[in-house]
This record gives structure tokens, sequence and C-alpha cells, in this order.
């Protein structure tokens, strides 16, 4: 048994109340008991700050990190960016790939996540042909997550065609991503494999990429197996306007209709909806993923998480295209980017975040007993320093609202996953992780 004794803990206090003097008991991956207002121990692993629930990254690309600081002083739209993405995405193999994806996860570890749902359609070589091990990128991406020593729900991603309709032909990038229809992929799929720290869950790249009858097959395949199933929704206005304009619905309401929506679905960014779609998704029991800082730095727009949050719809946080690797950034941006559309403060409240961030994003992503410090959980959790300019002065009563506001990925100094150390006193216990970025993203433009 391994024993850590925490300064400040937040236990999932909706109110945002922590508690003062958290002993965590961990037997092999699960914790085993916890107790309150308990004396520092001197066999126990001392954790100053406050300690969290460990947190999910639930929508991730891995392979764009590479493009950070190349894109975002350009000017253009969502459409420009994917142009520049598709070029660095061409440009992959599985070695590169491993190699950005390992140092990518090892920056989430020293930000404070500890599991990531990486929605992954980069499955095919440079001309579309299947490599000899067909998952072989998928796998890559399996073991990029155990070398940087977080949790993964591998999201394999149904991509089909260029556009809304059957002529729109996948241009040389995008048959990389293609496995010629929805039973193809499926076939594919079945023949990966998890662990302990790594689930096998899909998605539908959206309803510009998957056709109606896909989406179904691949619903269905979720259905079978229990598996979490994502898909980006209504990220840009032009999305809406297509689907209108072939399907004479939204894109949630044509997902809806081909049995896509569920407890197990999320919508990731569901920016542009309608009071109908966010009606659906409530009945449904789907869950929605704001991507704040991807959003910004797309030209998006802002999401209606005030009505999400009115009817009930959980939230998750994803770091998306990395333009920033920061769960604070993130869970924060929910709150503030809706101050900006309402002119209104405190929609969200700290606990409410906080949740977004860890239990809620474990849930989207298939590990319910994870995202909480509680006996029996997943022994996954991150501790943050009170002691920099930014967090100094913070009282415990305050405390999850000054983590939430003002707190940033430098601040995490302790990482917990599966009851092992995987970030100690702010550094990265296995890889050096500024090394391994810029090697890696020097080697892919090179």
């Amino acid at each position: 048994m391994t024993s850590y004794w925490c300064e400040l803990a937040w236990l999932g206090d909706l109110d945002g109340r922590v508690e003062q003097g958290v002993a965590i008991n961990v037997e092999a991956d699960r914790i085993t008991d916890v107790s309150v207002g308990a004396a520092p121990s001197s066999k126990a692993h001392q954790l100053a700050g406050v300690t969290l629930p460990g947190m999910a990254n639930a929508h991730s690309h891995a392979f764009h990190r590479a493009l950070r600081g190349r894109t975002h002083g350009e000017t253009g739209s969502f459409w420009t960016w994917r142009d520049r993405m598709y070029a660095l995405a061409d440009r992959l193999d599985p070695d590169s790939y491993r190699a950005v994806a390992t140092a990518t996860f090892a920056e989430m570890a020293l930000a404070g996540f500890t599991c990531v749902g990486e929605f992954h359609y980069l499955h095919h070589d440079r001309a579309g042909a299947r490599y000899a091990d067909p998952n072989e990128m998928g796998n890559v991406l399996l073991e990029a997550a155990s070398a940087a020593g977080i949790r993964i729900t591998l999201l394999d991603t149904c991509y089909l065609r260029a556009g809304m309709t059957a002529d729109a032909q996948l241009n040389e990038t995008q048959r990389r991503f293609n496995d010629g229809d929805a039973e193809a992929w499926a076939l594919r799929v079945d023949n990966l494999v998890g662990s302990d720290a790594a689930t096998i869950g899909c998605a539908i790249h959206s309803v510009r990429s998957v056709d109606p009858a896909a989406m179904s097959v691949v619903a269905a395949w979720a259905a079978t197996r229990d598996a979490p199933l994502h898909a980006h929704v209504s990220e840009q206005p032009a999305e809406n306007e297509q689907t209108i304009a072939v399907h004479g619905c939204t894109p949630v309401e044509l997902l809806d209709r081909h049995g896509v929506l569920g407890e197990r679905f999320t919508a990731v960014h569901a920016t542009h909806l309608t009071d109908h779609d966010v009606a659906l998704l409530q009945t449904r029991h789907s869950t929605c993923c704001i991507c704040a800082t991807t959003e910004r730095d797309l030209a998006d727009g802002v999401g209606p998480t005030a009505a999400f949050r009115n009817a009930g719809i959980p939230m998750t946080i994803g770091t998306d295209s990395h333009a920033v690797i920061d769960p604070f950034e993130e869970t924060r941006g929910i709150e503030l980017d809706e101050r900006l559309a309402s002119l209104r403060r405190g929609t969200h409240s700290p606990g409410e975040l906080l949740s977004a961030a860890t239990s809620s994003g474990y849930r989207s992503l298939g590990w319910s007993d994870g995202g909480r410090i509680e006996p029996g959980a997943l022994a996954d959790f991150t501790s943050v320093a009170l002691s920099s300019p930014r967090l100094a002065g913070t009282d415990p009563d305050h405390a999850a609202a000054a983590i939430v506001f003002a707190a940033t990925a430098g601040d995490v100094h302790h990482v917990v996953v599966g009851g092992r150390v995987i970030v100690e006193d702010g550094m990265h216990q296995t890889i050096d992780v500024a090394a391994g970025l810029n090697r890696s993203i020097s080697q892919v433009w090179s």
C-alpha cells in the first residue's frame, strides 16, 4: 500500500469546497481509503497545495501539436487552417507519429492530465494504402500513451468522404483517413486491443465525412461493445448550412436519426446549435466537449454552454489542436467565454468546472470509475502548488476558484496515474519532454 497526505484536496464538491488534511491510501491502481482531517504522517508522501482527481483531455489530435506557432499568426478561417493541418498529416509515418505523440502525451502529463481521448483518423500510408498491420498507426498511439504514462481512450475515427454528397472527392491526404466503407472500418477496429490503461472507443469524424448509413454502422459497433462514441458536431456554420441543404435537418438531428446520440455519445465543439439540438442532447443524455482554446484559435465561435448547464448536459474539456496544453485554461475558458457572450458572470461555478475536467471527462471516455478521489476509484490524481506568484495568498475557502481562474499547467507538481508517480516536483519521471518535442517536431518539418 502507498499512502499520500494532501495539504488540501478537492473531493468533488460542486460548491468548490476543498478539504484539509486528506489522507489517500492506494493499492495497485485503486484508491482504497480516503480520510479527511488527517494529521501528516511520516510514512505518507506529502503533497503540498491542492490535490485534484485526475483530469481528462477528452478531445486530442496528437499530431496537431507540431503546428503550434506555425499557424496562429495567420489570417483566414478554420478552412484555411485545415489546409495547413493536412500538409502536416501528409508528412507523418509511424515512427514520426510515435515520436510526436509520445512527447505530446508527456506534455499533457506535465500539465496535469491523467487521461486522453485521442480522436484518431490518420490510419493509412501516404498513398492511402493499409500498412502491413492495418492498425499500425493506432497501435503507435497506444504505445505513445503507455510511454508517457497516461491513460488513453483511442477513439478510432470513421472518415469516408470529403463532403456532404457522394461525389465529393477525397484529396490526397484524406485518402489516408479512408477505410473505403464503414464495414471495412469496423473490421479493422475490431482488431485493436486495449489494456488496463487503454480502452478502444470510436468516432464519426463529422456529418461531412461519414454518410448517414455509415453513421448507423459506427453507432451499432459502439452499442454492441458499450464503447464511447464521439463526433465533431456543428463546429462551423457552414457545416450546418450544408447539412440543412442536403438532409433538411441540423447535424445533431441527422446523428439522432441514425442512432448516434445516447449516453455514450459526446458531441465535440457543439458550437452552433439550435434550441432543438440542445433538447435532443438532453433527452438522449449525451455529453458535450468544449475545446475553448482551439475554438478561439480557429475563430469557431462560442458554444451555448449556459444552455448546456441549464439542461443538465454534462460538459468536458479537450485541448484538440494543442494550441495550448493546459487543463486550467480550457476549464476556465468555458466560463470566461460565456461571460463575453452573455455579459453575465458566474454561469458555471468552480466546482462545476472542475467536474467537467475530471469525472465528466473520464465518464465520456469510458472510465466511469475515474476522475474522483474516493474508495474504489482509479488512483489517478494531480497536485497543484499554491506557491507560485499566480496562486500565492490563496486561502482554503477560495482554493478551487483560485485554481480554476488563475492556475496554469506550470503549477502542477505531482501526477499519479494508476497508482504510479508520473510527474514529481514538476518533472516527468521518464521523458525529457521539451527535448522530445523539439526533436520530434523538428524531424517532422525537416
